[in-house]
């Protein structure tokens, strides 16, 4: 039985939990029926039990990066067997934050395709390798942003009749100091909200001027921000136009979305 959280009746399907950076084993306690595990390199990845007690429990994707060794389709992949037969992969190409320079440089395009023959249920993450991922096929795991909706209406409009899945940083509070310091760096890193900041302008609550208001309206677009009606409002728009899931990810942290109310 699920548990009251602050995420009832908000309309988010799944959480995105960090093993660098959560308790795994708080899962159960969020109140939804399905995880997402990202991968933050090999270090940080779950070890086999604790990835079987998850997909027991609930419906567990794991993110597993293409071009990484462990999971490179067309090389080493020796980290496959650590995943339970209860999980379901997401394939991505990987940031090259938890790559080797070596990993980095290895070609996309053919690993999806082995990738999703081996795993045709798997998610195929799109972030920088859109196009790839949709010659890929399945369910198309997007990054929320500020042409989301036009881009799932063209998607829709040209045929495309999977599903899809959308990450979106959640940050389930309207407070704007709150706001920033929980994904003001995070939008501040997307090219649009970049290429708009002043140089060097701080991205926290200490935001000010030109610098507040171009962060502030990033977070809109680039993230799940609100109270719980005003987000819940903003993904039945966005499930409205075409997307199926929509994973959150705990910006403030895990304990904001496990507490009731």
């Amino acid at each position: 039985m699920l548990t009251a959280t602050a995420l009832d009746g908000v309309g988010v399907d799944a959480v995105a939990l960090k093993p660098a950076e959560h308790d795994l084993e708080r899962a159960t306690a969020l109140g939804v029926e399905s995880v997402v595990v990202d991968y933050e390199g090999r270090e940080h990845l779950p070890d086999p039990a604790t990835l079987s007690s998850l997909a027991s429990a609930l419906d567990c994707y794991v993110t597993t990066p293409v071009r990484a060794d462990g999971f490179d389709p067309l090389g080493d992949d020796s980290l496959m067997a650590s995943l339970p037969a209860g999980a379901t992969r997401v394939l991505v190409a990987g940031n090259d934050a938890y790559l080797t320079e070596s990993e980095a440089k290895r070609a996309v395009a053919p690993r999806l395709g082995a990738a999703r023959e081996r795993a045709p249920d798997a998610w195929v993450g799109t972030e920088g390798v859109e196009r790839l991922a949709l010659a890929a096929g399945g369910t198309q795991f997007e990054l929320l942003a500020s042409n989301t909706a036009r881009e799932v209406r063209a998607m829709r409009a040209a045929g495309f009749d999977g599903d899809v899945a959308l990450y979106a940083p959640t940050v389930l509070t309207d407070d704007p100091d709150e706001t920033l310091d929980a994904v003001g760096s995070y939008v501040a890193r997307r090219g649009p909200v970049r290429r708009a900041l002043p140089a060097d302008a701080a991205t926290d609550a200490t935001a000010t001027g030109r610098a507040r208001e171009v962060l502030l309206e990033a977070a809109t677009d680039f993230a799940l921000v609100g109270d719980a009606d005003a987000v819940a409002e903003r993904i039945e728009t966005l499930r409205s136009v075409g997307v199926d899931h929509v994973v959150a990810y705990p910006a403030r942290g895990l304990e904001v979305f496990a507490r009731d109310g």
